[in-house]
């Protein structure tokens, strides 16, 4: 056995629907601006031709149900809420067909953000880390396992303390599941335990201390944040 000159980090998992075992998360890879409406409500037109990305480490992987203490460095800390795909086979310079047949199972997630952060580093053309790669940024619910669940005209939607502020369909993602996959796979050797955030539709903004963020997707388990005060 190794030994370390301080404890390794911990294992980062999700629990699935019917398991009692949970699913380990290996790399978080998200994909931006994947609803048309979302992309024009940030001032941009739709790029079509391929899917963009940028990921988040593990320590930002936080259960349903927490509590997110308000992140320093920010005034403008928003919601995204997302479908989730867990792959569960490997998949590199693979097909749409590869790709649908990798998955194992979908969530709902929240990909919190430091707006303002983000959207300095965008102006000077440099990476988004600051922005999205917060501590406790990617909320995730329980799985379900994808024979349960079929990507269609599912209702995907988000409150803040029982106010609606996102409510669109997962039809409406521009590039849809098994197309991301194969095209992620272009530049990675995806393989289990992989987990991707698909895009957020329009009606993201900001959330303060004290606020309750509820969403869901039909068909699968809701998710729930509560934001803290600042540490």
């Amino acid at each position: 056995m190794t030994d370390y000159l301080f404890a390794a980090p911990e294992v980062r998992s999700v629990p699935v629907e019917g398991e009692s075992a949970e699913y380990p998360i290996h790399r978080i890879f998200c994909v931006g601006r994947n609803y048309a409406a979302h992309a024009e409500e940030m001032g941009f037109e739709v790029d079509r031709e391929a899917p963009f990305y940028f990921s988040k480490q593990l320590h930002a992987v936080l259960p349903t149900g927490s509590t997110l203490p308000y992140p320093p460095g920010t005034e403008d800390f928003h919601y995204e809420m997302e479908l989730v795909v867990a792959l569960g086979g490997e998949v590199f310079k693979g097909t749409a067909e590869q790709g649908a047949a990798a998955v194992y199972a979908y969530g709902c997630g929240l990909d919190m953000t430091r707006r303002d952060l983000q959207i300095a580093s965008r102006n000077v053309k440099r990476p988004w880390m600051l922005g999205k790669d917060v501590e406790g940024s990617c909320v995730l619910s329980p799985m379900t396992k994808a024979s349960e669940f079929a990507v269609g005209e599912q209702r995907i939607h988000l409150e803040v303390n029982g106010v609606s502020r996102q409510d669109s369909t997962l039809d409406l993602l521009i590039h849809k599941v098994p197309e991301v996959i194969a095209h992620l796979s272009k530049f990675y050797h995806l393989r289990p335990g992989d987990i991707i955030l698909t895009g957020t539709p329009e009606g993201v903004g900001p959330v303060v201390a004290g606020d309750r963020i509820t969403g869901g997707i039909d068909g699968l388990a809701p998710i729930a944040l509560d934001i803290g005060p600042a540490e």
